[in-house]
């Protein structure tokens, strides 16, 4: 046993069922495991794979295969599509010190993947088919687990089918003059809807406030206007990966039709649309989806919003149940945080086009980046620019500036958090006054006016934390508040589960009020309105002092505050950096130390995978 597998107690410490397979594992599984690479599942799955398949562990080029197979099954636990055996020992991360893993026994990669391809029985190698499946593929130094290589490759070839499909025959005639009086003056809007309508896929790619949604709204007013009046209207799915997120694209798709020049024939349509979550388009059930590529969804247009949360895996299973000869219009920002599951589809989707145009690209014409912002303040866009470039210097620089729109708590210390303090304590302090005035309107729209944002939802940096925190600030402030109670008027709601019969998701946000019939309602906004429930029919409620920046993905507020862990933390990414600062519309606040907003901009996340050079081939 190496000398990294010496410390069983360690490794009990951080997972117990992990500390008992290290000391039984063969190496060098369990010195992977103790040094926190290899989880126990990831062990138990290869040993068995590696059994079944016959391949003898006892040499070291069995030993190397064992090890591969064990980090293919670990990729995907970590969102990851494949592990390439060429770089994993530089790349690989963990909770532990790099020196640590880097005095790993790594095989040399030339040696190990030549074994791994040697093992036939285990692993097939190359694109091509074989007769018998294998669990493994190995594609030159990257390994798959079998089944997200065929996803991968299903995906890519459907994506490229859609890409170069002819377009559709509408008369410039007809398309120019709809085109121009639905989208006034924005060239990439425009250019949008024209290959949504002309294309049999576009992507549209942009930040928060480049008018993503209100695009996708007119692109769907486009197709109707432009359909044949002796045909029946065309069917049209909005969905999204979230209920809440889909929710919200059907609201904002609303709101924007009443304010678009179309036949009031057109208006009828659009005010119908209902969005979905995708598992509920695709009709998920106990034995699969009932729609797949034997039974393909009836939709003429199928539109995907917040589509930088959709996993490969789903992502293949709904491009395999579109019909054709429809249309794919997929949004989202691929800057963004990704799908928990493995993946990041958009953003190998969007690739270089994020960056620069790229004519003449197989694919690249099918992706359009809005750019112009109408939303947010110059100070924040110019700070998520600098957060996504990576240009931590001038984040910096830009956080240290006084400006009204952000304000930067660089130590975190408790007299240092005033600014946090009053402004936290002013919009829960307006939802607890509105809540006990039964004024349910005022309390929803304070509510929405701020949200504090955490990394993780524990430890002394979590959402557990600070919301506790802004709850002992409010017990100061506020008479009669008293921490830690369940169900008094103006307590703000986060939903934590998708509710059906109630119609709330997770991720949807209320207050209790006191109504004037004595009673309290859990009151929630929806499509404009009301809609209210007793909260003893809640399930799945938190309160909502705090929450996670993956919780607020998709949602906007006028002042956001981000709360940054410890430089070391796993999750603190660029993305998650990002997606933050881009949660606020008028003033940002940011705690956290120099430190940790520099390895935040350092560490994009890095997600293996093939896709992207699947769909972008090399010019020339």
């Amino acid at each position: 046993m190496s000398a990294l597998s010496s410390d069983p107690e360690a490794a009990l410490e951080r997972d117990p069922l992990g500390a008992e397979i290290a000391l039984l594992a063969p190496e060098p599984l369990a010195a992977f495991n103790l040094a926190g690479v290899l989880s126990a599942a990831d062990i138990r799955v290869a040993l068995a794979l590696c059994s079944l398949a016959g391949v003898a562990t006892g040499e070291a080029a069995g030993r190397s295969v064992l090890l591969a197979t064990a980090l293919a099954v670990r990729a995907p636990r970590l969102g990851h599509v494949l592990v390439n055996l060429e770089t994993i020992s530089r790349t690989v991360t963990v909770e532990n010190e790099e020196p640590q893993i880097a005095a790993l026994p790594w095989p040399e990669p030339a040696e190990w993947v030549a074994s791994v391809a040697a093992a036939t029985t285990l692993v097939a190698d190359g694109e091509a088919d074989v007769p018998e499946s294998r669990p493994l593929r190995l594609l030159g130094s990257r390994l798959y687990l079998d089944r997200y290589w065929r996803q991968e490759r299903a995906l890519a070839a459907a994506l490229m089918a859609r890409a170069e499909m002819p377009p559709a025959d509408i008369p410039a005639a007809a398309l120019d003059p709809a085109v121009a009086s639905l989208f006034a003056d924005d060239t990439r809007q425009r250019e949008a809807a024209r290959s949504a309508v002309l294309r049999g896929l576009t992507v549209i790619a942009g930040g928060p406030g480049t008018g993503k949604t209100t695009t996708v709204a007119r692109i769907a007013a486009l197709l109707a206007e432009l359909a044949d009046p002796g045909q029946p209207p065309p069917l049209i799915a909005l969905c999204a990966f979230t209920g809440k997120a889909a929710a919200r694209m059907q609201e904002a798709v609303h709101d924007e039709v009443e304010r678009l020049p179309v036949s009031g024939a057109v208006r009828e349509q659009l005010r119908g649309l209902q969005a979905s979550t995708i598992h509920r388009l695709l009709g998920a059930g106990s034995r699969g989806f009932r729609h797949d590529a034997s039974n393909r969804l009836p939709h003429d247009l199928v539109i995907v919003d917040e589509s930088s949360m959709v996993s490969l895996s789903l992502m293949a299973r709904l491009l395999e149940a579109v019909r054709s000869d429809a249309r794919v219009v997929l949004v989202g920002d691929p800057d963004q945080l990704s799908a928990i599951e493995a993946g990041a589809v958009l953003r190998d989707i969007v690739g270089p086009a994020a960056d620069v145009a790229a004519p003449g690209q197989p694919f690249g014409d099918s992706v359009v980046v809005l750019e112009r912002g109408y939303r947010y303040g110059r100070a924040i866009a110019s700070l998520a620019d600098d957060v996504r470039a990576g240009d931590a210097e001038t984040a910096l620089a830009a956080l240290r500036a006084a400006s009204a729109e952000i304000t930067w708590l660089a130590d975190g210390e408790e007299e240092s958090l005033e600014p946090l303090r009053e402004r936290a304590v002013a919009a829960y302090g307006a939802v607890l006054k509105a809540g006990r005035a039964g004024e349910a309107t005022a309390a929803l729209r304070a509510l929405g006016s701020f949200r504090l944002l955490c990394a993780h939802r524990r430890g002394p940096h979590g959402v557990a934390s600070w919301a506790a925190r802004v709850e002992r600030w409010l017990a100061d402030e506020i008479e009669g508040f008293v921490p830690g109670s369940r169900d008094y008027a103006g307590r703000p709601l986060l939903i934590s589960q998708n509710d059906r019969e109630l119609g709330l998701f997770n991720g949807d946000t209320g207050v209790v009020i006191d109504m004037p019939d004595g009673e309290q309602r859990a009151v929630f906004e929806r499509e404009g309105g009301l809609v209210e429930f007793a909260p003893s029919r809640l399930e799945a409620v938190e309160t909502l002092y705090a929450t996670t920046v993956h919780k607020a993905q998709g949602s906007q507020f006028e002042v956001a505050a981000v709360a940054l862990p410890d430089p070391s933390s796993r999750v603190l990414r660029r993305e998650l950096l990002y997606t933050a600062v881009t949660r606020a519309r008028a003033r940002l606040i940011v705690v956290g130390s120099e430190e940790a907003i520099r390895a935040a901009i350092a560490r994009p996340v890095a997600r293996a995978s093939g896709l992207r050079e699947r769909l972008w081939q090399p010019a020339g």
